[in-house]
């Protein structure tokens, strides 16, 4: 059955498209016609452009797009929106902000005591993996799925401390908390031990857990999320087993898995930058020290010449 039936709507958001360009309007008009009024701002770099543009696009295509629709209906997919919506945009976004604007937001009043306390290193990575799994319990993903108040509230809960869990690996920013080298690779590698278990727990259940995937009455009350009650009403639906031929169970293992597929890709990525940083830095001070060494040597040299 052709997910079309939805809707316009439910299909694209165009509330939540909406959203995405009026803050993407706000960055530029911020970075490029107001940057003058901001002391200590910058010309607006390529790379954050394409990596604040790429943040964004990314945002709404798992939110605002049919896939947010068939994250509903596939619980596949909904692990795709998850890996992409949490261990990736919000780096994106915080590259691609500039560090001079950064200095600015981290000195609002509310901004600041936030970052002081939720964007220690150790804290944001127990607190992020920690929300992650228990979201994904069946009992507390089932009760999240069914209220779209609290369905929202929990996923900009997840999403900030996405954030606060990025801000140590990426932010550029100095004079705030920053990891380097051997501290960075550390961080990551422990991230992806303490998110093993929730995708462990997915991947070798023995049986389809969730009940807003499995019981048609729950599921319908999920998809009230994103398709608005006067078209789903006048649908007459069992349950997601009409837009695929995987089993629930099926569906969830492979939901488990391409989670950590991704999860090791995008932290391979980031792992391969880390030391590729790493490298050029190791290769900077040698010749930074050979440099010095010849300067010595010479000046040894001239002064047992004089001598």
């Amino acid at each position: 059955m052709p997910i079309s039936i939805f809707g316009f709507q439910a299909l694209w958001s165009p509330v939540y498209l909406g959203i995405i360009v009026f803050f993407t309007i706000l960055y530029f008009l911020i970075t490029v016609k107001w940057r003058k009024e901001f002391a200590h701002s910058e010309p607006l770099k390529v790379k954050e452009i394409v990596f604040f543009l790429s943040g964004m696009v990314l945002l709404y295509a798992l939110k605002g797009s049919p896939v947010d629709l068939m994250g509903h209906i596939l619980f596949t997919v909904h692990m795709v929106q998850m890996a992409l919506m949490l261990l990736l945009v919000p780096a994106l976004l915080i590259m691609g902000i500039p560090a001079w604007l950064w200095k600015v937001i981290l000195e609002l009043p509310v901004i600041k005591p936030m970052f002081r306390f939720f964007a220690k290193p150790l804290f944001a990575l127990i607190l992020f993996s920690l929300l992650f799994s228990l979201y994904h319990l069946p009992e507390v993903f089932d009760f999240v799925k069914t209220d779209m108040m609290l369905h929202g509230i929990v996923n900009i809960i997840l999403f900030i401390s996405a954030f606060f869990l990025w801000w140590p690996v990426v932010n550029q920013v100095e004079g705030t908390r920053q990891l380097h080298g051997l501290k960075k690779i550390g961080y990551l590698f422990g991230l992806g031990i303490l998110l093993t278990p929730a995708c462990a727990l997915i991947i070798f259940g023995g049986n389809a857990f969730y009940e807003t995937y499995t019981n048609g009455e729950a599921w319908m009350q999920a998809m009230a999320l994103c398709v608005p009650m006067g078209t789903l009403s006048q649908l007459t639906l069992s349950g997601p087993e009409l837009f695929t031929d995987m089993s629930a169970l099926q569906d969830q293992r492979t939901g488990g898995i391409i989670m950590k597929i991704l999860q090791e890709l995008i932290f391979a990525v980031f792992l391969g930058t880390v030391f590729a940083e790493w490298f050029r830095n190791e290769t900077k001070n040698a010749d930074d020290i050979t440099a010095k060494a010849l300067k010595d040597r010479e000046q040894m040299a001239y002064h047992r010449h004089n001598a």
